[in-house]
């Protein structure tokens, strides 16, 4: 039997947060699903893994919640559960910055869908005619992996580390269109926000991450893999596993 991972996140005020754990874990156990689940006063991160039956059933019960029947999700199939078991864990942040005057939750970052960028990439510009700088924000092992062919990166250790590079680097994101990506999209949301608080313009998140990208336009301008946190340490194009060992 096909087993079906999907990945969401919202950023959105919590304040109930032990009774919603208490709700998720029991949700997630009834259905015998294995992953991650991380919860936050900024919102909600999720990876679960099981059959297609069970995803749908969490995926109604959760949205019966007003505050998540828009989360979205993205999904990708294997032949068996990249997850040994179940963790709904409470976090100061669903992604580390330690950047308090970023909140997410309030107000987001301008977004670019994957169609827009990939049209941008074809023409070598943004619609305004500006050059476009991708910049991943993801960790050094993940950008080894794969990336957008010609993005720049902060040579990054863990994310928390984005605010101190980004005064380095700042200079040079000035008069360029920067789209910040990463995996699913939740760091580079946080990102986009934290450069337009430092007052770069023209700042974009990509829309969903890589995953969605792939999902939507496949691997145009994009080469190697997507390194992901769970047993299928990456995937490819066509959202399957792929190897790790980087590219040329």
């Amino acid at each position: 039997m096909a087993v079906i991972n999907i990945s969401g996140y919202k950023f959105i005020a919590l304040a109930d947060l032990a009774a919603l754990q208490r709700a998720l874990t029991e949700s997630c156990e009834a259905l015998n699903l294995k992953g991650t689940i991380l919860l936050a006063p900024e919102g909600i991160n999720i990876f679960l893994a099981g059959p297609r039956s069970a995803i749908d059933g969490f995926m109604a019960c959760l949205r019966q919640d007003s505050r998540f029947a828009d989360l979205q999700f993205k999904e990708s199939v294997s032949d068996v559960s990249p997850f040994k078991r179940l963790r709904v864990r409470l976090k100061k942040e669903i992604i580390t910055m330690k950047q308090p005057m970023v909140r997410p939750e309030a107000a987001r970052a301008p977004s670019v869908d994957a169609a827009t960028l990939k049209r941008w990439l074809d023409a070598g510009c943004d619609d305004a005619g500006r050059p476009v700088l991708m910049l991943d924000t993801r960790n050094d092992y993940e950008v080894a992996a794969g990336s957008f062919r010609g993005a720049i990166d902060f040579d990054m250790a863990c994310f928390s580390e984005f605010p101190k590079q980004l005064l380095h680097h700042q200079s040079g994101l000035a008069g360029k269109t920067v789209v910040s990506f990463c995996t699913g999209g939740i760091r580079c949301e946080k990102a986009a926000l934290l450069m337009q608080a430092n007052g770069v313009q023209n700042v974009y998140q990509l829309e969903g991450g890589i995953l969605k990208y792939f999902e939507q336009v496949g691997d145009a301008h994009y080469r190697g893999t997507c390194f992901v946190f769970d047993a299928r340490e990456a995937l490819d194009a066509d959202l399957q596993p792929a190897s790790t060992r980087g590219f040329c």
